[in-house]
């Protein structure tokens, strides 16, 4: 039995996220359409398990993924196959055997995602699927002193929404960068993990420090305080890309 890892991208916005919904619930998944060709492939149901669950309309240009398989086909068979019977809108980038014990989601280290925002006066019909949009532009500097008070580890429990989460809430964020120009901010976000619209709803609050409508000290606050309605609105999925998995 070979392990396969699969680096994959994915234009997120017609599926309800990465993964396979429960039995009975309804919705198309980035997990399912893989599983439906590689069960193909394989002449048996194949598991393919994902590092990150990305929710519904989030894009991905660097998701990794593992199955287990007895195909004699190279990786690069493995690759041409997938992408010739995959959507238009999924494709595997590498394909490449692994030990036996790698698991792409528990061995995990760290994520990378980024949020895209277009700024101006009319927004771009041609980038409606992939950016959120601002009227306003932001002021930078007001947005990389947000930023800042995000990085270490820390508990980002006023960053979930989910108030019967089990789990810790502390989490690491080792980077949080802003860039901007005229035309679009670019939020990066560098985590040991991250849980359901955590991403979002931190970039939502560093958009509204640049908007004027919080000081961006009051994010050290926001943190301690582990309230959720202090922190900004959860911004669209459109916008956010996992772009990056890492490993030991």
């Amino acid at each position: 039995m070979r392990n396969i890892r699969l680096t994959i991208e994915y234009d997120g916005s017609r599926y309800d996220g990465w993964q396979r919904p429960a039995a009975g619930a309804k919705g198309m998944t980035v997990q399912e359409k893989l599983e439906e060709v590689l069960s193909r492939m394989d002449n048996e149901r194949t598991e393919v398990i994902g590092a990150a669950r990305t929710e519904a309309g989030v894009h991905a240009s660097g998701q990794v993924a593992n199955f287990h398989t007895n195909t004699d086909m190279t990786c690069v068979e493995i690759r041409h196959y997938l992408n010739r019977f995959l959507p238009r809108d999924i494709a595997v980038l590498e394909a490449a055997d692994v030990p036996d014990r790698f698991h792409a989601a528990f061995l995990a280290k760290g994520f990378t995602y980024e949020y895209h925002i277009s700024v101006g006066e009319t927004p771009s019909v041609f980038e409606r699927k992939y950016n959120y949009y601002c009227f306003k532009r932001p002021d930078i500097k007001r947005m990389k002193e947000a930023a800042a008070c995000f990085h270490g580890k820390q508990d980002f429990a006023a960053f979930s929404e989910n108030r019967r989460m089990k789990k810790s809430t502390v989490r690491t964020i080792r980077e949080f960068d802003v860039y901007g120009d005229e035309k679009e901010v670019l939020f990066r976000i560098t985590g040991d993990d991250f849980w359901p619209y955590m991403a979002r709803i931190m970039a939502g609050t560093v958009l509204a420090a640049g908007k004027g409508e919080l000081e961006p000290r009051d994010i050290r606050q926001i943190i301690e305080g582990k309230d959720r309605s202090k922190a900004g609105e959860r911004l669209e999925a459109r916008g956010l890309f996992l772009t990056a998995v890492e490993y030991e």
